[in-house]
């Protein structure tokens, strides 16, 4: 029994030795490169937007199809079902799936730059995740989340993407989902953290919809003053109210009449 229990010791500590080197083989500052090149493409809440991304992305696809070009298609095609499929019978159905297909390509081909891997990945355990949403089958959830909780060991130390993109599925979940749910807490509560020990760890407009994210799910007089703190960051980071400046105003007045 103790032979046994010191060898799940030693098989757990390299496994997650194994996860930490691999954080540690990306170059920080090229993912941040590429995080540069793909940002206007992600987390896009204006549906106007999205359609002309989508096109523009589409028509520089077709012209030049290199690496970069294939990861910001199928971003948009994620960003395209998750801002227009559920609004359209027919038109955007799909892309869920086209944009789980793109990057499912790319994270297969062995000669995708390892620095892209944390987008690929994380967009690509989001994507599944709509494609169980509109299909209505659960077992496409389940494998989201264990694709969510891969990109999350590999690559949270670097990029913010694991953790925002499978907090945001979490949060949106149905209460009895509540062993997933749990994530909506934790995972913007850790973005948070990171990003107190390293400014450049995520952008403004990712850290405006973390803190409103944060704040959502803490409203109870216990967390007040610190959910009207993190609100405030949420309206001040997004002038332009491109990320979560209106949701955030929205809560900070329900709050206030509490």
């Amino acid at each position: 029994m103790k032979q046994l229990l010191i060898t799940s010791i030693m098989i757990t500590m390299t496994s997650i030795n194994s996860m930490s080197a691999q954080s540690q083989t990306l170059n920080f500052s090229q993912v941040k490169h590429f995080e540069h090149q793909l940002d206007d493409v992600m987390e896009l809440i204006d549906t106007a937007e999205v359609k002309i991304k989508l096109k523009e992305a589409e028509e520089n696809y077709k012209i030049k199809p290199n690496e970069i070009n294939k990861v910001r298609l199928g971003i948009i095609c994620h960003e395209t079902a998750l801002n227009l499929s559920f609004l359209s019978k027919t038109e955007f159905k799909g892309y869920s799936k086209k944009s789980y297909d793109i990057l499912t390509e790319l994270i297969e081909n062995p000669q995708t730059s390892k620095e892209l891997l944390p987008f690929i990945s994380s967009y690509r355990a989001s994507a599944l995740s709509l494609v169980g949403a509109e299909t209505k089958k659960l077992k496409f959830l389940g494998e989201a989340f264990i694709l969510f909780d891969d990109a999350v060991r590999k690559y949270a130390e670097v990029s913010y993407l694991p953790e925002f993109l499978r907090g945001s599925v979490a949060e949106n979940l149905p209460w009895f989902f509540f062993t997933k749910r749990k994530f909506a807490k934790s995972d913007f509560q850790s973005i948070i953290s990171k990003q107190d020990q390293n400014n450049d760890y995520a952008n403004a407009k990712v850290m405006s919809f973390t803190y409103w994210a944060w704040a959502k799910q803490r409203q109870g007089k216990r967390d007040r003053t610190q959910t009207v703190d993190y609100l405030n960051r949420a309206i001040s980071l997004d002038p332009n109210y491109k990320a979560g400046r209106q949701k955030a105003e929205d809560l900070k007045k329900s709050l206030m009449k509490q």
